[in-house]
């Protein structure tokens, strides 16, 4: 791999702040350690060496403490330093300030970079653009890659493709770029406002048509990634549970695991598959921090499918779709699921068993208060998902706002759609409709002594007695 971007330095001071200055109202903290970690196209490199491949970075730095410090870090993790040492101009420096790991203040130590030294970098990369198989541009737009283009031009010449982490440049200075991953606030900034993921995928196609881009990976947060090519294919990408420690530094992993993906001649959804568990790895991680070989191994192998998660009703429609195309039989069920117990469990390991995708539809929480009663739902709707969502069973999980799943049956079509309970499918909402166009509809045993209600009510009389 090849990394040719504006590298920095990612400076933490950490420690305990007990108590408030004299001089103003702030905390006092005690610096009991500092860390630095390569930030940038720095960290893009540290995480391709971390995930296994060779790589080669390119890159501008100062003639100072924070170059020497990236240097050998960055060998140590076996990555190839080609720097450009700039005189009277610092390495970019980030410093923040850490306690009870909650990130107080962050310092940026920057300056102007001037155009002399931007000539030496192009010529570097095309120096190694013969042994590469991809090329990462990661862009924070501190002058490094002020004209893309060239680049683009160079690595499509020699035939590696490109995966292009953006800033603030307009896309068309991005043209002819393979992988082209734009966040969400980036996306919108070119393109305005979007009502839905229809106007996204339709706005994205246009763009990598308009750029031609092989496709574009829009990066979502919490809610995953989607992937629009330049022939119209679409797929939304789940965002994986996680507990999100720190966000600093996910999209140079998923940069990284993307060019590692693609230069292996993976599709772009299966790239953005790969990107998105490692980039879930990394919230994890308190600040920029690499993800290595065996932990996205080990997160791989726990998450056989990379496309399993919460959906909205638009993804899950596609999803379905994507899922019929390729032959897979899709079961529907739909519930409350408030607070999941055994016979939850049970019940949804035996739908799953009827066929290749499971969704779960859960009822939000305004129709699951109308339908169990005052002080339902015990759990939040966006618990409840996470919690499905989490189930080995469960592929998709969406909630709804209506009382009963007609609509989403209407949409979805399922090939099963399943109850649990002691009455017969006459008896299943949605039954007519599904038998209508050739579904079937199956009823499954519940396990003895499990319902949520009794559950609730158990603790209620255990909190009276008390």
């Amino acid at each position: 791999m090849l990394v040719v971007g504006d590298v920095m330095l990612d400076r933490y001071w950490v420690g305990n702040a007990s108590r408030v200055s004299q001089e103003a109202p702030v905390p006092v903290v005690d610096v009991t350690h500092v860390e630095d970690r390569p930030g940038g196209a720095a960290n893009v490199a540290l995480n391709v060496a971390s995930l296994g491949a060779r790589c080669t970075l390119v890159g501008i730095v100062g003639r100072d403490d924070a170059a020497r410090v990236l240097r050998e870090s960055l060998s140590a993790a076996g990555v190839t330093c080609d720097f450009i040492e700039a005189e009277d101009w610092p390495t970019t420096l980030k410093l923040r300030v850490v306690s009870q790991n909650q990130q107080l203040i962050r310092t940026d130590f920057e300056q102007p970079l001037s155009a002399d030294y931007r000539a030496a970098v192009g010529e570097k990369a095309r120096s190694h653009l013969a042994q590469a198989t991809a090329l990462v541009l990661q862009d924070y737009d501190k002058g490094v890659l002020l004209d893309p283009g060239a680049l683009l031009g160079d690595a499509a010449a020699a035939r590696v493709p490109v995966v292009v982490d953006p800033k603030n440049k307009p896309f068309r200075a991005y043209v002819g770029a393979d992988l082209f991953k734009p966040n969400m606030n980036e996306f919108l900034a070119a393109v305005g406002g979007v009502d839905d993921d229809d106007q996204i995928i339709a706005k994205a196609t246009e763009l990598c048509v308009a750029h031609d881009f092989a496709a574009l990976v829009l990066t979502r947060g919490a809610e995953g990634m989607t992937v629009v090519e330049k022939d119209g294919r679409h797929q939304h990408i789940p965002g994986r549970p996680a507990d999100v420690y720190d966000v600093t530094g996910a999209g140079d992993t998923a940069a990284a695991a993307l060019a590692i993906s693609r230069s292996l001649g993976w599709e772009p959804g299966a790239c953005a598959q790969i990107a998105n568990v490692a980039s879930g790895i990394a919230v994890g991680k308190a600040g920029t921090a690499a993800v290595t070989g065996p932990e996205l191994a080990m997160a791989l192998a726990a998450s056989e499918r990379g496309d399993r998660g919460i959906l909205n009703r638009e993804q899950l429609v596609d999803a379905v779709k994507q899922a019929r195309a390729a032959g897979e039989r899709v079961v529907f069920t739909n519930g409350c699921f408030d607070i999941l117990h055994a016979g939850h469990v049970a019940y949804l390991e035996e739908a799953r068993a009827l066929g290749e995708r499971l969704v779960v539809a859960v009822n939000d929480d305004d129709s699951a208060k109308r339908l169990k009663g005052p002080g339902r739902p015990v759990n939040p709707i966006d618990r409840r998902l996470r919690v499905l969502s989490g189930l080995s069973a469960v592929d998709w999980v969406t909630d709804f706002p209506e009382d009963t799943p007609i609509a989403l049956l209407e949409m979805l079509q399922p090939d099963v759609l399943v109850k649990g309970g002691d009455y017969g499918p006459e008896g299943v909402v949605g039954t007519e409709l599904v038998e209508g166009y050739g579904g079937d509809v199956r009823v499954l045993s519940l396990v003895d002594d499990c319902s949520t209600t009794a559950i609730v009510a158990r603790i209620q009389d255990a909190s009276s007695s008390g």
